[in-house]
């Protein structure tokens, strides 16, 4: 059984886009499969670990209706190590998917397409809406860096979508920091929605999305979001639990703030975390009247420490954070400045946008 006869480029395209979601580790030795299904001029590639399914379209006009799962990884590698151009005949017949390319042939063992545990779509989405590839894209990289890594906490193991009239808002925290970003779009939800995308969930989008005004359709059911775009289908479960509640987070009424180059600050921190080490990540600030103080220092004695020009003219103020956390968000930024709001020592400091009020980061104090 003839599936298809493709230029190498488009099989290894959507090989590549589902590619990702393919568990190294796994409890089912068919999850290790991609399954390619053929329905009419396309061949379908759908990759799942049981909670995340992404489905890749390829034109292949060629070929016959009919479906089978094989090895993700050593088709790709496959692929990967074929000529540029040439084409790839792909047949089935005895158990085996028989690759074709020039002068190389290779054999695959295969297993029953029927096996292959496809995720089921709910009957009713409360969420419809429809934004830009970029502007997604940008939403989920402006705060994706505070999500925590495999904490305890699972909730936190994610990212919060807010839906709301007008409005989508992103928000991530592990516990000692918080990010926010929203942007406008046009959404009317039956009722103000919060769901929890999965951290893999966030990063795989974070790779297929691309730089361009091409619309992403999302809905969202009880337990499930998708994402459509292209010729791409995303479908993930959501993340059961309550997600704290960000807007209490978020410091209010501080009337002291610093307006700082970014680039200066940043690269200043990444000199100053040169003599910090892995067990101690303390920098100290020391805001005085027209400079802002960076210093470091660790168990060995060494000390770093390095002055910015300000504005400022308010009280002497002396504050330690993790560095890390501020090289974070620097780094992920691409404003030319960014503003501070300060309290004391004991408390969160606020970074937002002086021309924005889409994006706050929140930052917990530590004791240097």
């Amino acid at each position: 059984m003839q599936l298809v006869n493709a230029p190498r480029d488009t099989l290894l395209k959507s090989l590549t886009t589902v590619a990702g979601v393919v568990e190294r580790r796994h409890t089912m030795p068919i999850l290790a499969n991609v399954l390619l299904q053929r329905r009419g001029p396309s061949l379908s590639f759908i990759a799942t670990d049981n909670e995340i399914q992404i489905t890749a379209e390829a034109d292949c006009p060629q070929g016959e209706d009919h479906a089978t799962t094989v090895a993700a990884r050593k088709f790709l590698d496959i692929l990967r190590a074929l000529p540029d151009g040439v084409d790839v005949s792909l047949e089935h017949r005895d158990s085996k998917l028989s690759i074709t390319a020039g002068r190389s042939r290779f054999a695959l063992q295969t297993l029953p397409a029927a096996d292959f545990p496809t995720v089921a779509t709910p009957e009713h989405w409360s969420v419809t809406l429809s934004l830009p590839q970029r502007t997604l894209r940008n939403l989920l990289g402006m705060v994706h860096f505070s999500m925590a890594v495999q904490d305890i906490r699972y909730y936190l193991n994610g990212m919060l979508l807010v839906f709301q009239p007008g409005e989508v808002s992103a928000v991530t925290t592990d516990g000692h920091r918080l990010s926010l970003f929203s942007v406008s779009a046009e959404v009317a939800p039956e009722a103000p929605t919060e769901i929890i995308v999965p951290r893999k969930t966030v990063l795989e989008l974070m790779r297929l999305l691309e730089d361009s005004d091409e619309p992403v359709d999302i809905q969202v059911a009880a337990n499930q979001v998708r994402f459509r775009f292209g010729q791409i289908e995303f479908l993930s479960k959501l993340v059961e639990g309550k997600f704290p509640d960000f807007r209490r987070v978020i410091p209010t009424g501080y009337t002291r703030h610093i307006d700082v180059d970014r680039d200066a600050w940043l690269r200043s921190l990444q000199r100053i975390a040169i003599l910090t080490t892995d067990k101690f990540k303390g920098v100290r600030l020391q805001l005085e009247s027209g400079q802002l103080k960076l210093s470091s220092h660790n168990t060995e004695q060494e000390e770093a420490s390095e002055e910015i020009e300000i504005d400022y003219a308010g009280e002497p103020l002396d504050l330690g954070f993790n560095v890390t956390y501020l090289i974070d968000v620097l780094g992920n930024l691409k404003d030319e400045t960014v503003r501070c709001y300060l309290g004391d020592a004991n408390s969160s400091s606020l970074l937002t946008l002086p021309e924005s009020d889409q994006f706050k980061y929140v930052v917990m104090p530590m004791r240097i």
